[in-house]
Formats: C-alpha cells, sequence, structure tokens
C-alpha cells in the first residue's frame, strides 16, 4: 500500500552517485549520513510490512467474527420461531384436548341423562 507512494528504497540510496566538485562536501559525511538514511529506511519498510501484515490478519479476523455474529443471529431467529411456534402447537393442542374432553364428557353427560330418564 505505501511501497507505491515511496520514491526511493535503501538499496537506491545505497548506490546513489554525486558529483564530485572542488567545493564539494565531505564524502565520509555523505557516506555517513546516507548510512543513516538506509539504515531508517529499512525500520520504515519493516514497520510497514508488520502493520500491513497485521491490518490483514485483523481484517479476516474481522471477517471471521462478523461471520459468527450472522450466524449466531440466525441460530438465534430460528430459535425464537420454533420457540413461538412450540407455544402455539402447545396452546393450539390444548385447545384440541379441551374441545375433544367437551366432547367426550358433553356426550357421556347426554347419554346419562337420556338413560336415566
Amino acid at each position: 500500500m505505501y511501497q507505491n507512494k515511496i520514491k526511493l528504497t535503501p538499496q537506491d540510496i545505497l548506490e546513489k552517485n554525486f558529483k564530485i566538485d572542488t567545493r564539494g562536501y565531505r564524502l565520509k559525511e555523505v557516506d555517513q549520513f546516507l548510512d543513516d538514511i538506509i539504515g531508517d529506511y529499512e525500520q520504515f519498510l519493516e514497520i510497514i510490512n508488520s502493520l500491513e501484515k497485521e491490518k490483514a490478519d485483523l481484517l479476516t479476523e474481522i471477517m471471521n467474527l462478523k461471520q459468527e455474529l450472522r450466524n449466531s443471529k440466525l441460530n438465534m431467529e430460528v430459535a425464537s420461531n420454533s420457540r413461538s411456534s412450540g407455544e402455539v402447537t402447545n396452546i393450539d393442542i390444548m385447545r384440541r384436548l379441551s374441545q375433544l374432553e367437551k366432547m367426550v364428557y358433553g356426550s357421556r353427560n347426554s347419554e346419562l341423562n337420556e338413560d336415566s330418564e
């Protein structure tokens, strides 16, 4: 990601040749300074690479957690729906049972009343 924005690599800095002028800078000082810059660039690249890897790992973890959350929500909805349907089914069963009892015991009561007359 950041690699495209960085113009120089440590190798580019190392291989840079300056023109020598009679009034130029001291070569040892320039070389020492460039060595320091190279070291910094190497550190920057290591940091960037490790952060990019960490970012990729975190994005993968986020995707996994989002998928887990979706699955959990779906499981919760299924459980909620099945529980609701179970209550409705139980209520329906209780109503049907009550109606059957009324029919059975109601017919027995009417039979008993007819027999006693």
